[in-house]
């Protein structure tokens, strides 16, 4: 079966992304691209890396030239899709780049976004843990995605920061307060508006600066979101976690590095470095996106490029008290288009890893 396919914000960095791994997929066929700043101009000025594309005319982002396609790619600013996909075909399968589907609760959004709330749609992270059943095996989200026909994508340093330290929230390794996570991002992370003091690239290629500091980054409710659910059980919920959360800029066009530490639980500090490695094994060794590397590899960003892989590493600081767990992925794969893709092959029954690769371009 073949799918029409609309993408709105194609001119963007994560819209382009989608529609680079969608370019050649014989079972899409991309009809519609639309975006604002850039309408009556052809996509192949652009996006020249897309030639099998460039002869679509982009498009004003409206219901009217979204719908009727059997699949509608959000890519949007948040706020700007919430409304426009309350008027979206209701038997078209919508995913949603944006945050404005990703929170569970109105309070989050207030104090982080502000403006209109709107409902929270299937979350499209497949390898998010959610609980456990009978037998002390992990439920993870991709159940929810069976069939949805709208998903909300994860913000790319939320996709990180969860991959990293999950497996020690849900096996009780570390204390749900004091988390730090500091992260190193590549400028694509902060979007095309990107505004002085990160502008020009000279600038941009010589320094490293921080943003959204001081408990300010939009992603932080999503994070502590995601670790209530890895928590499980009744009555978990967002506010018993505390997270300080830093993103960094770095001089490189696209990647981020998460290195995030949490207090050693009284379990874990009566286990053995091993043992604990182990829950990181149990919640990724048979995940086929998820790689966690060799005892002492430390996850380069260089290593997933391009690739919807999620490369992590834990170890134990006993003289801090603390574990560190970290993660590198590509923010405009595995944090953005290629994880959308991998939710949207689980909603149509189409195998997980379709049109997607674990083999990134090594630096």
């Amino acid at each position: 079966m073949t799918y029409t396919v609309a993408v709105a914000g194609a001119t963007g960095y994560a819209g382009g992304e989608v529609l680079r791994l969608l370019a050649e997929r014989p079972d899409f066929e991309i009809t519609t691209v639309t975006a604002h700043s850039t309408v009556g101009q052809s996509l192949g000025a652009h996006m020249p890396h897309i030639p099998s594309l460039a002869h679509l005319t982009v498009e004003d982002t409206t219901p009217e030239n979204l719908n009727g396609h059997d699949i509608i790619f959000l890519a949007l600013p948040h706020g700007a899709s919430g409304e426009l996909a309350s008027h979206l075909d209701p038997d078209s399968i919508v995913v949603d780049l944006g945050a404005d589907h990703r929170l569970e609760e109105k309070a989050a959004w207030d104090d982080f976004y502000g403006g209109a709330f709107y409902e929270h749609w299937t979350y499209g992270m497949p390898e998010l843990i959610i609980g456990k059943n009978a037998d002390g095996d992990y439920v993870k989200q991709r159940e929810n995605l069976v069939g949805a026909t709208r998903i909300a994508g994860p913000g790319c340093n939320v996709t990180a920061t969860t991959l990293a330290l999950q497996p020690g929230i849900a096996e009780d390794l570390v204390e749900e307060h004091d988390i730090v996570a500091t992260l190193v991002v590549g400028y694509s992370g902060a979007g095309k508006s990107l505004k002085k003091p990160y502008l020009l690239a000279s600038e941009a290629m010589g320094s490293a600066v921080a943003y959204g500091v001081g408990g300010t980054h939009r992603h932080i409710p999503e994070i502590l979101q995601n670790f209530a659910h890895a928590k499980g059980g009744e009555g978990r919920d967002a506010a018993d976690f505390t997270m300080s959360f830093t993103p960094v800029l770095a001089p490189m066009p696209r990647g981020i590095f998460a290195s995030v530490t949490a207090k050693l639980s009284e379990k874990a500090l009566s286990m053995t470095d091993a043992d604990i490695r182990s829950a990181w094994e149990k919640a990724y060794g048979e995940e086929h996106f998820m790689q966690l590397l060799p005892e002492g590899m430390i996850p380069a960003t260089g290593n997933v490029m391009g690739s919807n892989s999620a490369h992590l590493q834990v170890a134990v600081d006993r003289r801090a008290g603390r574990l560190l767990a970290m993660s590198a992925i590509d923010n405009l794969d595995r944090g953005t288009a290629s994880q959308a893709i991998e939710a949207l092959n689980i909603a149509l029954g189409i195998k997980e890893s379709q049109g997607l690769t674990t083999i990134g371009v090594a630096p």
